[in-house]
């Protein structure tokens, strides 16, 4: 029979990612506005940064899957990784997002060490956790609904960075625009969000438990573990699925605030616009287990990035300051997306169970990070996107003004560059081939696998 979980359980394992996510969410909504308007760096270093430093440190992701599958305690593989990494996680947040004294050739090299380090704790921290959706029930509804509880609370983040942040450096920074005033805002705001976030990664770790174990009897073979990821079509279909779908979540997400401040003339909109969008998002995120136990989560996903995409343009034809239209869009777009929430993590589930079914190997964790590892490489690319296409287009870092093309970058940036990504998702979906009827076969035969062992 298929394991359910407390609702204790599933509330603990997604506080792990509240926590995560106040660092996640400030990457896709306020990290280029902090390093280029803040922290002073040209749209083009900061681009090249992002690029560079990205495209790297995901490659530690796998490298990381790797490490946690091999990781032996008596917590388990995944959880023992949220207590090890917490206390550096929040001291390299708050050194990420602090300005220091420097020339601007020194302030360069700090920028590029922190953020290096920032990246590369997000994925020691993040990998295992991850992870741990996989192996706490063999149930993929119910991997699907401990998802829901996590996207609720990642996205409960997301709000509280995109409502509640800007004001709150404002208010260190003594409503001051200048930069160096701004700073200390930054500074002294991730310090707040860090501390929480160290507690709940505690919190987090003594709430779950790791049921689902590889046959005992499976020998470790980092060669045998890759060609089965190689030959493993959902995850290679996952894969490009979660490239283009972060790539536009950055892009979109980079491009709001400036879209705000300069084509709306007013940023105080972007914490109403993500308000209320969000509380839409975490409406959808809540109505996604209901809806993907009768659609199957194949064809959810693939309705979810349709409409978001065709949401996502609308952007391009919405005239300036009619804020009732803008946030209404918005809500429906936020929506659409927040119903494909939980589905992509569970999903890393499902083809960690299609990988077992098929090779009779179970590598929850490689499979999950090659996943993640997509999920970095499309953050890269959309952040190092939104610093090249805003330099292409003319916008000055610091300025008090634009020009009407920059302006019009941004506009472009935020609305047609990250619609077409999100429509590229669904159509790859189109060919991934686990529908619901199918998960639920792989997930019976392997229950009917463990008893065999068991009883053996």
């Amino acid at each position: 029979m298929s394991q359910k979980l407390p609702v204790t359980e599933k509330i603990g394992y997604a506080l792990g990612d509240l926590a995560a996510n106040f660092v996640f969410q400030f990457m896709i909504t306020l990290q280029v506005t902090f390093y280029v308007d803040v922290y002073g760096l040209p749209p083009n270093q900061a681009a090249m940064m992002f690029l560079v430093i990205g495209i790297a440190v995901a490659f530690i992701n796998p490298i990381m899957g790797v490490i946690a599958d091999r990781t032996v305690t008596k917590w388990g593989k995944f959880r023992p990784w949220l207590i090890w990494t917490a206390l550096p996680f929040g001291i390299i947040g708050v050194m990420t997002f602090t300005t220091p004294d420097l020339s601007m050739g020194g302030k360069v090299i700090y920028a590029w060490v922190t953020y290096s380090l920032l990246r590369i704790i997000y994925t020691i921290n993040n990998v295992p956790y991850a992870s741990i959706n996989a192996v706490m029930t063999d149930d993929p509804d119910e991997r699907n609904s401990a998802s829901q509880y996590r996207q609720i609370a990642a996205n409960s983040a997301g709000f509280i960075v995109a409502s509640l942040v800007v004001p709150l450096i404002n208010v260190f920074a003594h409503g001051s625009k200048n930069p160096a005033d701004l700073a200390r805002g930054y500074q002294y705001t991730m310090g707040i969000l860090m501390l929480v976030a160290m507690v709940l990664f505690v919190i987090s770790f003594l709430s779950t438990k790791e049921r689902i174990l590889p046959d005992p009897k499976q020998k470790s073979s980092l060669k045998q573990d890759l060609a089965d990821l190689f030959t493993n079509k959902p995850w290679a279909i996952l894969f490009l699925v979660t490239l283009f779908y972060f790539a536009a979540l950055c892009i979109r997400g980079n491009a709001m605030f400036p879209y705000c401040n300069l084509f709306q003339g007013d940023e105080n909109l972007f914490s109403w616009l993500n308000g209320f969008g969000l509380i839409s998002l975490l409406i959808g995120v809540a109505c996604s287990n209901a809806i993907s136990v009768r659609t199957g989560k194949r064809l959810l996903f693939l309705i979810s990035m349709a409409l978001t995409g065709v949401f996502t343009l609308a952007l391009l034809f919405l005239p300036a300051h009619n804020n009732t239209l803008i946030i209404g869009t918005e809500v429906l777009r936020q929506f659409s997306f927040g119903i494909s929430g939980p589905v992509l993590w569970s999903m890393m589930g499902d083809v960690a169970d299609y990988g077992e079914w098929k090779n009779d190997r179970r590598a929850s964790g490689i499979i999950t990070s090659a996943v993640v590892f997509a999920l970095w490489v499309g953050l890269t690319l959309g952040q190092a996107a939104v610093g090249g296409l805003f330099s292409y287009y003319g916008y000055v870092a610091k300025a008090v003004t634009q020009t009407p093309e920059a302006i019009h970058g941004v506009v472009l940036t935020g609305s047609l560059y990250a619609g077409v990504c999100f429509l590229i998702a669904a159509a790859l979906l189109l060919v991934y081939p686990l529908n619901r009827a199918e998960n639920r076969k792989i997930a019976d035969e392997l229950i009917a696998r463990r008893k065999a062992r068991q009883a053996a």
